[in-house]
């Protein structure tokens, strides 16, 4: 498990919600998750560590 996907569950998200509230489609999540995308913009970081309330940092660089 990554760190997006623990602090997605922290949050008690599913990923479609974790989309809905971030505007960053279920795919793109599903993906980060599994490790298959790894060329995130700096939008998509942003909006994932706003809708978790964590630091980017936390999220994909640690």
């Amino acid at each position: 498990m990554n760190n997006l996907e623990k602090y997605r569950k922290e949050a008690n998200m599913s990923q479609e919600k974790l989309s809905e509230v971030s505007g960053v489609s279920r795919n793109t999540i599903s993906q980060l998750e599994r490790g298959i995308h790894t060329n995130v913009t700096r939008t998509v970081m942003n909006n994932l560590s706003i809708a978790l309330n964590k630091n980017i940092k936390d999220i994909f660089f640690s």
